[in-house]
Order: structure tokens, then C-alpha cells, then sequence
């Protein structure tokens, strides 16, 4: 359809008359249009260009800055418990302990700079580029094309739009001839829209907008003009920019537990240390500078502050072994998140569904047929369905179909490969179509019986076409195979070939009469799947002179079946659902796509599908409202960026932790909302990748499940170094704390303590982050979103070991005292107890759950033996080499010292296996805790997810 002739005629804007946008192109007429931006046939003029440029600015997306790297350094000092360090060396500073001081602050720096490195890594690992927003575009200018760079547009400028091309700014089409635009990106519809020019409805949701060309969208097939309504921002895809930008980021919930650990922690340090002071003062007359060195030695000894490295390694290693498992993670905290995850919400198209059109199910007179693969590679079998499947979906057979057995079938594949002006290509790993998606369906499905284009256009040549026009619905060709025999084929809409066929062919390649009613309920079957069918006709043509023209291709025709062709699931996504179901974690589908379709592949994937809300469900509901639906609803269809905003922020309301998957520019806005959000590193488009938390570089949902189970084990190991730190430094703290109480001698000096854990926290501590997965990791309930770090277990063993720990090392400080060794010597037996009372409850630390008096204590060994073998070493250095002696004031020990450090540790170990044990003994597993001492175990009672 063609521009109003008059529309060129309309006035144009003056460089001083700002030109005002109407809300609603799509509900104008082509002349409205045209007199509304005062554009015409031979498009603006560069004066009114270049006033439009002032008044709309560049048409280009402004991409988020950088956080500079001095920044990225600064925030690694922002943590509670590393102030509370700081003050301490300025204390110890003020009191003319240098060497506390230049310790503490090392200490410091030493984690500022190990969390710098792993942050800068995890931002390098994506650096996405918004490409969708910056293109060559065809434009109109003064009665002239021109090719310009797409930032050039502005409203009013008319746009051409030709196969291949990337839609530039949003546009009203005035013209279009057979095309076609793949809105997927931005509606998630698989299937290309078949463009035309006439007004619709105002108030005509996005992906009903049939009139609209809208940047970012890939043109499929045909031609169209049209002028351009919005650019930058203000287009769809800027919209959704700016949704993005509105999202704030929060905070994980570790880091949430870790902010609430080191606020109490804060607290009963300060409380701490403050009464030790108070006590040394007025009850034991120590100095000013002893009492607050005391302070500072209970500060230091119960800060755990080898812990933000630990974590941040952890945490590292956990994004190294994603990275392997195809999962890039792009924020380095987002890893645990994936342990505390309970919903996902994962798009349709391109996530859950290949995103590529594939033939599924065919029909003929002999019956019906599965056919396996996706995409538009060859891989895959034709095989016959159970005896009166037809085409209810039912289970194929299993019979393979082999050629010459079904003449209709064969048949069928010719015309699919004849009529077809669609192309295949491999590249890389996927395959490509140029053209049609569902004319590329075709391909593979001839190819499955052993047809290809190549071989089958040698034999039949193309003499004479009708092209694919949305007003007949069909598309014919007429072939010739040697010097006199003619073909026409014919593919198209059901309703149209079924008007123009008179016969039917049967197995043996017989013309029979026409079932109508037969075929019409086949239509009606694979409609009620949701998909897309194609009916597939020939005819033998009378006369070798005789041209193709429309009144002889419709009539006569031969009707040899029917194609079933939608997107279709991908292979590992039920069996990645039923694993995320074991886990207690329930799977939503959120999707721009028809409700028939979601339903249909909600279903084959072993999700709910016995209800589906359409986004103008959501619309008209309240907040309130919302909250309750999303817990009775997996399926959700025909849904704006807003709605799955919307969804995401419901669910997050109900206090569950979300992860959100997509792959369309659509899905950005949801993917930042999220607690956790995952964009596919294939087909997902720029602006998702920008707003994710995790890319899947093979864009299988299997993918995320074993993100999932690695998020798990990276949580798991963080606890266990959290419950080997804290009641170690409990130990260290209470005997300091004793010591002031009862104004006795220290029997560890700050500075010694900081030693024990720096080295502890670099080798023992970290190594537990090296360990593999607790048994049933993927079978028990995700951890509650507000649950605290501490939990009562983690109490109880805390307060085991640290008074077991304390008590062994006072004893023996004691016990040399009394026997009238040298302080020195005294508190290097300390020093070393408090070291190997460490080593040996790390065994213990090793399994969450298991005794360490277990074939697993053999399991990834080498790293704790290796960790230990560290330690020892450095505990040797510091005991007998010059430099330990003088920085810590330590003294050589005999063997028999050792032999004493040795047997008076060994109860710790002893004592937290039998607490194991005891705790073990008296839960039944039906109410044991679920692989985790330290988390409170919830029952599931998500429906759906048993």
C-alpha cells in the first residue's frame, strides 16, 4: 500500500517550529501519519533535519558509565568490621606499638587488594555493547536515499526497510509488500509479523501493533517504508532502557547476613573490650597503654578478618568453575545467590524453546508422524505415531519412516523443498537460516528423509513462481523434471489449500477423494498445541505452455498433508525442570507469546498448565491480588516488559528469592530486578547480557540448574570457613579476655594473634572452599531468603570449641608458668596450641554433616594435607627463625613441647565429633537438617515442587 499522494504535499516544520510526537501512530491513518510529522514521499529536508536534531537529540541509547577503579578500591574498605581494625592500629600507633600497628594495617590492605583483583575480574568478564542501538540504516532524504549511521535519524525521517536489516528507531510503515519483522527480542514471538499499513485500534497491545516497525527488530523478508515516530529513548527499547535504569541493585543475602554478622559482632567487641579496659583500670592497676593494649588484643583476636577474603576466593572459585560449566558470571556475590534461589522465571523463546521454527508433527492419508530434533540442523527422525494419534500429540511409535514407504509422505517433502526459498547454513555449532523461519522448517524435515535442496533442484527446475502474499496466504511454484514433465507445488494456509483441493493421495501414491472433515479436525488438533500449520499440495500441470497464474493454481490441487511447526523445547529443559523441582525450587514461565502456545509448551514441560494469566490479567490486578496469583500460577502469556517487572517484583514481595532468565530486550528490565538474573550468551541480545547477573554461553537451561548446585556448594563452603573462623577467634578472644579479668599475664599477645590468623585464615580457612558438594546438595530446600548466618548450631559449636580451645590454651600457658618457664617460651607453646588446636578441628570442619571418622575423610585430601604441611612450616619460621623471634618474641621448643601441644589439642577434635554425633543421634532424618548443621531446614510446601 502506498502513500497517500497527498501526504507529500503536507506543510513542513521550520527550524523554529518544534514538531510534537502523537502517542499512538499506529491507530492514524498513512496520510495522518504523514500531515501529523509533516514528512511526505521525499522525505525531510537537511534544514529540517538538523532543526529536528535540536529538538530530539542523537537517536542512540546512553550507555551506564564505568565505575572508575579508585572507586572499586575505596569499596573494599567499606565493611564494619575492617573499621573496627583500622581503630585498633591507630590505637596501637597512638601507643607506641608500631609493629601491632603495621600488622593490623597490612592486614588491611592485604584484603583491600584481594577483593580489587576479584571485582576487577568479574567486570572484565562481560563487556557488552548495546550494538541493537547503533546500525546503518536506508533513509529518504530530499528525495534521495542515503545510507547513514542510525544515530543520525530523527522523527519524521523516512525510513526504507529491506530483508536483513535491524529496525533503526521505531516506525509507522506507510508501505509494505510481503514483509516481515522478527519481534522476538522485543515481544518474544518466535513467529516473523507480517507487516501491513492500515490503522489499528489505539489502544492495541505491542505485539498486535501490525503497522509498527520497532528498532531493534530484525526485518525477515520483503519490503516497507515508513516514518519514523520515536527515536533514542523514547522508543520501545528505550523505554525498557530506562526500566533498567530505575532498578536499583540490592544487596545479596549474604551480603545481607554478612552486614547483620559484623553489626553484632561490632557490638560485643566494643562491649568487650570496653569492660576489659574498665576492669584493668580499677581492679588490676594496669597502665593506660597495657589496658588498651588488651583492648586492642580482644579487637583483633575476635575479628575475623581473614573472612572477607575468604569469602571473595570462594566466591572466585565458584565463578572459575562456572565459567567451565558455560555460566559467565558477571557480578562476583550473585554466586551464592544461586543457593537461597526458590523461583525461576525463565522466558520461552530462546530459553526454554530453541527459538528456531521446527517442523514437530506431520499428517498424511497414512497417519501421523513425530519428528525429532530442533532447529534448522538435519539431526534428527521422522517416526510414526501410536495407531489414531493423528495429531493429538500422542507418543510416537518409534518406527523410523524409511523413503518409498509413505508416497504421500514423500511427496509431501518434495513440495517442502520446491516450494521454498529459504536456506540453511552451519555455523559453528548452530545452524542459520537466511529467509523464512518457517519456510526453514521445511528444510530439515525433507532432510530427514533423505531429500536436500541442492540434489532435488538439480532434478526439478524452477520455470515459473507465485510468490508468498499475505492477502492469497500461499506460495506455488512450477518445476519441470526432464524435457516435458511439470509440477506445481503448493504450501500455505490449511483454510485456503483446502478451498482450492479436490483429492487427497494416499500411501501408495493413488489420488483419492478429499476427507474434508478429516482434515479440518487435523487443522483444529494442532491448533490446540499451539502450532503454526502448513497445508502442502501439488498438481501435475496439463500443458508445457501453459503459464502459472493464480486462477490455475487454485483449483484441482492434490492435497498430500499437513506440517505441525512451532519453536520447540530443548531437550534438556524438562529434565533441567524436574531437577530444579527436586530442589525445591519452582520454575514460572513468563512470555510474550499466545496463551495457546504457552500452555502447550508449559505442559510439555512438566509445568503447571491448568491456568495462564495474559499480561491484561495483570494490568487489572492489584498488588495484593498480583502477590496471591503468582503463587498459584506457572504460566504466564502475552506479557509486556512491565508485566514481567511486575511478576519478579510480586514474587519478591512473598520474601522469595527470584532468578530470572531471558534473552530478549524485553527481558532486561525483570533481569536486573531480580535477585539473581541470567541472559543467554548466544541468541540473547546485548541489552540482556548488560542487565544480568549470569550469562549462559550455551544458553541451555541445564545450564543453570548446575549454576544452581555450584551456588549451593559455594554457600556451603563459606559456611564451613565461617564455622571454623568464628569459634577459633572466640578461643583467641577469651583468653585474652580471661587473662585481663583475672589480671593475669597475657598468654598471647596481639600481634601473635594476628599472626595465627592470617596464616590460619590463608591456608586452613581457605582450603575448606576447595571442598566438592555435601551428599543430596540438589535435594534439599533452598535456604530462607532472611535466614541469619549464625545460626543455633553454629552457636553451640562455636562456644564448644572456643572454650575447649581457650581452656587448652591457658592450661598449658598456665602449666609452664607455674613450672617456672620463661614467659617467652610459654607463649609460644600458646601460640602453637592455638595452631594445632586449628589444624585438628579443621578435619572436623571438612564435613558439615559426616564424622571425619569416615571413608570421606580421604576424599580431596591432597589440598588439607597440603594446607597443613603450610602451616606447619610457617609455625616452624616463626618459632625458630631470628626475624619470628624478634617481630613476635617467640622462643625454640623441644620435641617433648610439641608432644604436649599434640595431646592437649586432641579433645577439641574429639569433643566436636561427639557433639555430631549426639546431634545426629537424636534428630530422625526425617527432621535432620538437610546437608547443613547451620541452616534451618525448611519444608517445602510450594505446590509443584514436590
Amino acid at each position: 500500500m502506498k502513500p497517500n499522494p497527498s501526504a507529500s504535499e503536507a506543510p513542513r516544520v521550520s527550524s523554529g517550529s518544534p514538531l510534537g510526537l502523537h502517542s499512538a501512530p499506529h491507530g492514524l491513518s498513512v496520510a495522518d501519519v504523514m500531515a501529523s510529522y509533516r514528512t511526505g514521499e521525499q522525505g525531510l529536508s537537511e534544514t529540517e533535519v538538523s532543526a529536528r536534531v535540536s529538538q530530539f537529540g542523537s537517536n542512540e541509547l546512553p550507555p551506564e558509565p564505568p565505575r572508575p577503579a579508585w572507586q572499586r578500591f575505596i569499596s573494599q574498605f567499606r565493611n564494619l568490621l575492617i573499621y573496627v581494625l583500622i581503630v585498633s592500629a591507630v590505637i596501637s600507633a597512638a601507643m607506641s606499638h608500631y609493629v601491632d600497628a603495621m600488622v593490623i594495617f597490612g592486614v588491611v590492605v592485604i584484603n583491600a587488594i584481594v577483593g580489587y583483583i576479584q571485582e576487577g575480574k568479574a567486570e572484565d568478564a562481560l563487556r557488552a555493547i548495546m550494538s541493537m542501538s547503533r546500525s546503518r540504516c536506508l533513509v529518504i532524504r530530499g528525495g534521495q536515499k542515503l545510507t547513514l549511521d542510525s544515530r543520525n535519524l530523527v522523527p519524521g525521517d523516512l525510513l526504507v526497510l529491506q530483508p536483513g536489516d535491524r529496525v533503526s528507531a521505531d516506525v509507522r510503515l506507510v508501505y509494505s509488500k510481503d514483509c516481515q519483522i522478527n519481534e522476538s527480542a522485543l515481544t518474544g514471538e518466535a513467529i516473523p509479523v507480517t507487516k501491513q499499513t492500515a490503522a489499528i485500534a489505539a489502544s492495541s497491545v505491542l505485539a498486535e501493533r501490525s503497522n509498527m516497525a520497532f528498532m531493534g527488530t530484525l526485518v525477515t523478508a520483503g519490503s516497507a517504508r515508513g516514518v519514523v515516530t520515536q527515536t533514542g529513548v523514547a522508543t520501545q527499547i528505550g523505554q525498557i532502557s530506562r526500566l533498567v535504569s530505575q532498578v536499583a541493585l540490592s544487596q545479596t543475602p549474604l551480603q545481607q547476613q554478612l552486614a547483620n554478622f559484623a553489626r553484632t559482632l561490632t557490638l560485643i567487641i566494643g562491649a568487650g573490650a570496653m569492660f576489659a579496659v574498665l576492669l584493668a583500670l580499677t581492679l588490676h592497676d594496669f597502665s593506660v597503654s597495657d589496658a588498651f593494649q588488651a583492648a586492642v588484643g580482644i579487637a583483633v583476636s575476635s575479628i575475623p578478618e581473614g573472612l572477607p577474603a575468604i569469602v571473595t576466593v570462594a566466591l572466585a572459585i565458584g565463578v572459575r568453575v562456572m565459567a567451565n560449566k558455560h555460566a559467565l558470571v558477571r557480578r562476583l556475590p550473585a554466586v551464592e545467590v544461586l543457593g537461597s534461589v526458590d523461583v525461576i522465571c525463565t522466558d520461552k523463546t530462546g530459553t526454554l524453546t530453541a527459538n528456531a521454527m521446527t517442523a514437530r508433527q506431520l499428517l498424511t492419508t497414512a497417519g501421523a508422524y513425530r519428528v525429532s530434533g530442533e532447529g534448522y540442523g538435519p539431526d534428527g527422525e521422522i517416526t510414526e505415531q501410536a495407531s489414531g494419534a493423528q495429531a493429538s500429540g500422542a507418543q510416537a511409535s518409534g518406527v523410523k519412516v524409511q523413503p518409498d514407504v509413505d508416497q504421500a509422505l514423500d511427496a509431501l517433502c518434495r513440495v517442502a523443498l520446491l516450494c521454498n526459498d529459504a536456506r540453511a547454513e552451519q555455523s559453528g555449532p548452530d545452524w542459520l537460516v537466511h529467509g523464512d523461519p518457517t519456510e526453514g522448517a521445511l528444510l530439515p524435515l525433507a532432510a530427514k528423509l533423505g531429500l536436500t535442496a541442492d540434489t532435488l533442484n538439480t532434478n526439478w527446475v524452477r520455470v515459473d513462481e507465485l510468490p508468498f502474499d499475505s492477502s492469497t496466504r500461499y506460495m506455488a511454484t512450477l518445476n519441470q523434471h526432464g524435457s516435458l514433465e511439470r509440477r506445481l507445488s503448493v504450501k500455505g494456509a490449511p483454510e485456503r489449500l483446502l478451498g482450492f483441493a479436490t483429492s487427497q493421495m494416499d500411501t501408495q501414491g493413488d489420488v483419492i477423494p478429499l476427507n474434508r472433515t478429516f482434515w479440518e479436525a487435523a487443522v483444529e488438533a494442532f491448533a490446540a498445541q499451539g502450532m503454526r500449520v502448513l497445508a502442502l499440495a501439488e498438481k501435475t500441470w496439463p500443458s508445457v505452455a501453459e503459464d502459472l497464474t493464480p486462477a490455475a493454481a487454485e483449483s484441482d490441487l492434490t492435497l498430500l498433508g499437513m506440517v505441525g511447526i512451532s519453536d520447540p523445547p530443548r531437550p534438556e529443559a524438562a529434565e533441567s525442570i524436574g531437577v530444579c523441582h527436586q530442589a525445591g525450587i519452582r520454575v514460572k514461565m513468563i512470555t510474550g507469546d499466545s496463551p495457546l502456545t504457552a500452555c502447550a509448551i508449559g505442559a510439555e514441560l512438566g509445568l503447571k498448565a491448568d491456568r495462564v494469566l495474559t499480561g491484561q490479567d495483570i494490568d487489572g490486578f492489584s498488588q495484593e491480588a498480583l502477590a496471591a496469583a503468582v503463587e498459584t500460577t506457572d504460566i504466564f502469556a502475552r506479557t509486556s516488559p512491565e508485566n514481567k517487572l511486575q511478576l519478579v517484583r510480586a514474587l519478591q514481595s512473598n520474601h522469595h528469592s527470584v532468578a530470572m532468565t531471558g534473552d530478549g530486550v524485553n527481558d532486561a528490565p525483570a533481569l536486573k530486578q531480580a535477585d539473581i538474573g541470567v541472559a543467554m550468551g548466544r541468541k540473547g541480545t546485548d541489552a540482556a547480557k548488560e542487565a544480568a547477573d549470569f550469562v549462559l554461553t550455551d544458553d541451555h537451561f541445564a545450564t543453570l540448574a548446575d549454576a544452581v548446585r555450584e551456588g549451593r556448594v559455594v554457600y556451603d563452603n563459606i559456611v564451613k570457613s565461617i564455622v571454623f573462623i568464628l569459634p577459633t577467634n572466640l578461643a583467641e578472644a577469651l583468653v585474652i579476655f580471661i587473662a585481663v579479668v583475672g589480671g593475669f599475664l597475657l598468654p598471647v599477645t596481639p600481634v601473635q594473634i594476628l599472626w595465627v590468623n592470617m596464616v590460619t585464615a590463608v591456608t586452613l580457612a581457605l582450603v575448606l572452599v576447595l571442598e566438592g558438594p555435601e551428599p543430596g546438595v540438589m535435594k534439599r530446600p533452598p535456604r530462607r531468603r532472611n535466614q541469619s548466618l549464625i545460626s543455633p548450631h553454629l552457636l553451640l559449636r562455636m562456644l564448644i570449641v572456643g572454650v575447649t580451645g581457650a581452656a587448652v590454651v591457658f592450661s598449658l600457658f598456665s602449666l609452664y608458668q607455674r613450672a617456672g618457664i620463661q614467659t617467652e617460651v610459654a607463649r609460644t607453646v600458646a601460640v602453637n596450641a592455638l595452631v594445632m588446636v586449628e589444624v585438628l578441628y579443621l578435619f572436623s570442619c571438612r564435613f558439615l554433616t559426616g564424622s571425619v571418622f569416615s571413608t570421606r575423610f580421604f576424599h580431596g585430601l591432597a589440598p588439607v594435607m597440603t594446607a597443613v604441611a603450610v602451616v606447619l612450616i610457617l609455625q616452624a619460621g616463626f618459632t625458630y627463625l631470628p626475624v619470628g623471634q624478634v617481630w613476635f618474641q617467640t622462643h625454640p621448643l623441644s620435641l617433648l613441647d610439641w608432644a604436649i601441644i599434640l595431646l592437649a589439642s586432641l579433645p577439641v577434635l574429639l569433643v566436636v565429633e561427639l557433639e555430631k554425633g549426639l546431634r545426629y543421634r537424636w534428630f530422625s532424618p526425617h527432621h535432620a537438617p538437610h546437608g547443613n548443621p547451620i541452616s534451618t531446614n525448611r519444608t517445602n510446601t510450594t505446590e509443584g515442587t514436590e
